[in-house]
């Protein structure tokens, strides 16, 4: 299995490498703050809950559809989504060492993320125009 796995067409949209680099900061610092949720199930109930505030999603998850409910709750809750390439870099970047198909980072009034998640939603939104 290589580590560079072929990244599903349904995968969209796909951050490039100088945008990956940006989220897993974020999410390492969200693990830090306890501003993250692992996990398609934990996403999924943040999304619900409305304390979503990105979703993160590997796009090399067997079978894609397992994630692929999270994009359309994202839409409906007016959350930003990306893909990235691996879910083991995005199990590293939360702190674990096993692979993570989707991660949450949730919502935190006084967090000192505030800044860097706002300008990820951003960048996140280009990707969508």
């Amino acid at each position: 299995m290589s580590e560079e796995a072929e990244v599903n067409p349904k995968a969209y949209p796909l951050a490039d490498s100088a945008l990956t680099a940006k989220i897993f900061n974020v999410v390492q610092q969200a693990n830090n703050y306890k501003q993250l949720k692992k996990g398609a199930n934990e996403a999924t109930k943040t999304l619900n809950r409305n304390l979503s505030e990105l979703i993160i999603i590997a796009a090399d998850t067997e079978p894609i559809e397992i994630v692929l409910h999270l994009p359309l709750l994202c839409e409906d809750k007016n959350v930003p989504y990306v893909f990235v390439r691996s879910k083991h870099a995005l199990g590293r970047a939360c702190g674990v060492s096993r692979q993570i198909i989707a991660c949450s980072i949730t919502t935190n009034e006084g967090s000192m993320l505030k800044s860097q998640i706002e300008s990820l939603r951003h960048e996140i939104e280009k990707l969508l125009v």
